[in-house]
């Protein structure tokens, strides 16, 4: 009997999705150029290296991808279009990789355990970044060496930098890049969970109401990451007035007290929607918004992924890196020493206390007038 190990859609344990003999089948299709990408997190970067798989398959035709991730991450990557093998990073997984060899393998971690993996993985050709003998962040290729010079130039970070993100991960790879987005997929059960959710909520997705969500948070790395409560409560005040939307105010287990105060202190204009739900779900409800309002966070990279006109919020982080492919817009901080990336902030007003409520509602009417439903 023959067997077409070399098949995209082989199996092995079981049949493949076309359940034929391997022998004539006229779906054999051979994995072509194999690929090993390494990108675990954070979930925000891992969904816009997305982008570099249709520079990919420009380059190779039709590449078989292994991608390997944080089990977190791979919840937002299981529907994605031209990842063959999902895997996440354990030992299983690290032993199966490392049984291999691949044509290429591209790490765009700098962690010491992806760098770690991309030093012992077989491949023809490496791109990314590895590690030195002395175990020092480093590169494989030439072409790599803009992505290694931002994270220890903070001149070149923080304010020369005009390169967004899926730039900088074609030019790593050494692929022209031509604007190419990413796509966010969205698992059909997870979407099924959130119009549920909604109508549960008494809310309507695509009705004459806009249906605008704040994104109220944006994790604990950064002081000031997120805009301020009184900021958001009084947006969405500003925008049940100004335009009669409907405002969601969303996030996970860290913003429920959060969205609790800023609902109160919005006169309870904003309803809290979700809070305990996975990241699959997560994504699934922004999907039925119009808008969101956000801080440079997961919730953005989603949003794009996912082609929500958007609103994104910048403090202490650069906003240059982030390209919103002309779905919306940037409200950017203009005190004198942001961006500054730093963990801890005594400044009193900080950041985000200099971008007022009417900057922001000025810049979700112009995407709204730019995005109207048909």
């Amino acid at each position: 009997m023959k067997v077409s190990l070399d098949c995209v859609y082989y199996v092995g344990e079981k049949p493949c999705r076309y359940k034929r003999p391997c022998d004539g089948c006229p779906e054999y299709t051979p994995m072509g150029t194999r690929v090993l990408i390494i990108k675990l997190a954070a979930i925000g970067d891992v969904i816009r290296t997305t982008s570099i798989i249709t520079g990919l398959k420009k380059k190779y035709g039709n590449p078989h991808v292994t991608w390997i991730t944080d089990a977190a991450a791979a919840q937002l990557l299981k529907e994605t279009d031209g990842i063959h093998r999902l895997l996440t990073y354990d030992l299983g997984s690290i032993l199966f990789v490392m049984s291999q060899r691949f044509d290429v393998l591209i790490c765009l971690d700098k962690e010491p355990r992806a760098t770690a993996l991309a030093c012992l993985a077989s491949a023809d050709e490496k791109l990314g970044f590895t590690h030195s003998p002395e175990g020092s962040l480093t590169i494989f290729n030439p072409e790599s060496r803009y992505a290694l010079r931002l994270g220890l130039d903070d001149p070149l970070k923080f304010h020369e930098n005009t390169k967004s993100y899926p730039e900088i991960v074609y030019e790593a790879c050494g692929i022209p890049y031509e604007g190419q987005d990413y796509r966010v997929a969205l698992n059909g059960e997870d979407l099924r969970w959130a119009e549920a959710l909604f109508r549960e909520e008494g809310i309507t997705p695509n009705g004459k109401r806009p249906l605008i969500g704040l994104n109220t948070g944006a994790g604990p790395v950064f002081t000031h990451k997120s805009w301020t409560r009184q900021g958001f409560a009084g947006l969405a005040r500003s925008l049940v007035q100004e335009t009669g939307a409907t405002v969601l105010l969303l996030g996970g287990r860290l913003e429920v007290e959060r969205n609790r105060y800023i609902q109160e202190a919005s006169g309870g204009v904003a309803a809290v929607i979700g809070g305990e739900q996975t990241l699959g779900q997560f994504a699934a409800m922004l999907s039925l918004l119009d808008i969101i309002v956000t801080g440079d966070t997961m919730a953005l990279h989603l949003a794009v992924g996912l082609s929500i006109p958007t609103v994104a919020i910048f403090g202490p982080t650069s906003h240059s890196e982030v390209d919103l492919f002309g779905r919306g817009e940037k409200v950017i901080s203009t005190i004198d020493c942001a961006p500054c990336y730093r963990s801890g902030c005594e400044k009193d007003p900080h950041c985000m206390d200099a971008i007022s409520i009417q900057e922001v509602l000025a810049a979700i009417l112009r995407v709204m007038g730019n995005n109207r439903r048909t």
